[in-house]
């Protein structure tokens, strides 16, 4: 895979590794189609794999670039990791406020950013849309290092990246899906919403990778910057929603897993 993704350019690239994140996505969607329902400790482990995948990835295949790059550069390899990283937290913090959104398990009434009459489906396909948004920026930022020339960029470790995130979109489909058929919505109807939760990744991916290529200074600030979009969205968003039951051993453990296995991938491949 990585000889052959290796072939087209950067932003070729990174519209490949996030189509395989969104397609994964719609794997986990198609989960509708056998299931009606999803065991509230079982979503709950869900949220905490994918906590935990991007918890890794942040760290292993954002952070620590960064700061590579950065010191590589001449720089002071902190500087431009807090920056970036904050900067990406604000912005999430900004769209969050924004964007029309509903969790799983609370009333509509209780819809976050802008007030708005969508229908309850949309709002929690917003959601889950909200997570995959530093997703795929992330992805396009990490193909788009590839092409800088500089060492601690490798091909192998945006690899490494994208399939981290595409095992961990295969939860968040079937977390968005099978609800919205437990809620009423035909089967194929709650298919196409859950796969669509997915769509912004590639277009994301696409503006990351072209934004590093078009501006190389500014590389160990976009890697920092996803990391911090990232961090943002397991916080605010997964980590609460996973424990929102109470029960949180089943949602622990899978976060503990999330983070082995990317960190697994990330070591073993980049």
């Amino acid at each position: 895979m990585i000889e052959w993704i290796g072939n087209y350019t950067p932003v070729q690239q990174a519209l490949i590794a996030t189509g395989f994140t969104w397609f994964v996505t719609a794997l986990g969607a198609a989960m509708v189609f056998f299931f009606k329902e999803i065991k509230r400790e079982m979503l709950d482990g869900m949220l905490g794999f994918a906590a935990g995948v991007m918890i890794a990835a942040s760290f292993w295949s954002l952070l620590a670039p960064a700061i590579e790059m950065a010191e590589e550069m001449g720089n002071r390899g902190w500087v431009p990791a807090v920056i970036g990283f904050l900067s990406g937290g604000l912005f999430l913090w900004i769209i969050d406020k924004i964007l029309p959104h509903l969790h799983q398990g609370l009333k509509t009434s209780e819809a976050e950013g802008i007030k708005t009459h969508w229908q309850r489906s949309v709002l929690l396909v917003l959601a889950v849309t909200l997570h995959n948004i530093p997703e795929g920026l992330a992805v396009g930022v990490a193909f788009g290092a590839v092409a800088s020339g500089i060492p601690s960029a490798n091909i192998a470790g945006a690899v490494a990246l994208a399939i981290g995130i595409g095992i961990q979109n295969f939860p968040e489909g079937a977390a968005v899906s099978v609800p919205l058929r437990r809620e009423g919505v035909s089967r194929l109807k709650s298919f196409w919403y859950g796969q669509l939760s997915g769509v912004v990744e590639p277009i994301a991916g696409v503006i990351g990778a072209y934004a590093v290529l078009t501006m190389r200074s500014l590389l160990p600030y976009a890697l920092s910057f996803a990391a911090g979009a990232m961090i943002f969205v397991v916080v605010e968003e997964l980590i609460p929603e996973s424990q929102i039951d109470k029960k949180t051993d089943l949602s622990t453990a899978g976060a503990m897993l999330g983070f082995a296995v990317m960190m697994s991938l990330d070591v073993a491949l980049g």
